[in-house]
């Protein structure tokens, strides 16, 4: 049974509730099926987190303006390519196995970007462990965290999904020869081809 904290970042992260949604301590209560004081106590940590902002007494799920995301995705980068590097050198043979499965198994989904992000998620969840560096894995759960925050997933651009399972395959076939400088490369240029499809995305909305 998760915990009243689980439960509601899971929903958050679902998109269940969205950016600018208010939470509410009762419904959530009711939703989950848990009392009110282990629901307080949720909203409290997540608040802390910054995943929940104050509007007046109300507790709404935080956004992201685009300096947050921008320096996010500067984070992101330099985490996600640490472990890269790291698992190319730490990886087990059934870890690479299972990342090269995975890659081969998302194609399944690569028309269904919600489908496609989970995906997505459990694929670099996988590169954290293969890093073998558990404070490593730590900061990247943040930062994975943090990016529940935002409202939409850039696999949702047209085409992206099929470009991102590439990268996906370029950055495991580096870590399958062990070569972390590669492995490295790969998943910064992934980064930044994510981050440059949110500014593409960002600019259409504010053509709209």
């Amino acid at each position: 049974m998760k915990d009243a904290y689980s439960l509601i970042l899971a929903a958050i992260e679902a998109g269940t509730y969205r950016p600018g949604d208010r939470l509410v301590e009762s419904e959530l209560a009711e939703r989950f099926g848990v009392s009110r004081t282990p629901v307080r106590e949720a909203l409290q940590r997540l608040e802390t987190q910054a995943m929940l902002v104050r509007d007046g007494r109300s507790l709404i799920v935080a956004s992201l303006d685009h300096n947050q995301l921008a320096e996010l995705y500067t984070v992101r980068a330099e985490l996600e390519a640490l472990a890269a590097r790291l698992a190319a050198r730490h990886a087990t043979p059934e870890e690479v196995r299972v990342l090269a499965q995975m890659v081969a198994e998302d194609q399944r989904a690569v028309r269904d970007p919600e489908a496609l992000a989970r995906a997505n998620k459990r694929f670099h969840h996988q590169i954290h462990l293969a890093s073998h560096n558990r404070y490593l894995v730590q900061q990247l759960d943040l930062v994975h965290r943090t990016m529940a925050l935002m409202a939409k997933t850039s696999l949702a651009a047209e085409g992206r999904g099929e470009t991102a399972l590439a990268e996906h395959k370029r950055i495991v076939d580096a870590i399958a020869v062990g070569d972390g400088a590669a492995a490295d490369k790969a998943l910064r240029q992934h980064i930044s081809m994510a981050w440059e499809t949110r500014l593409k995305l960002e600019a259409a909305v504010d053509r709209d």
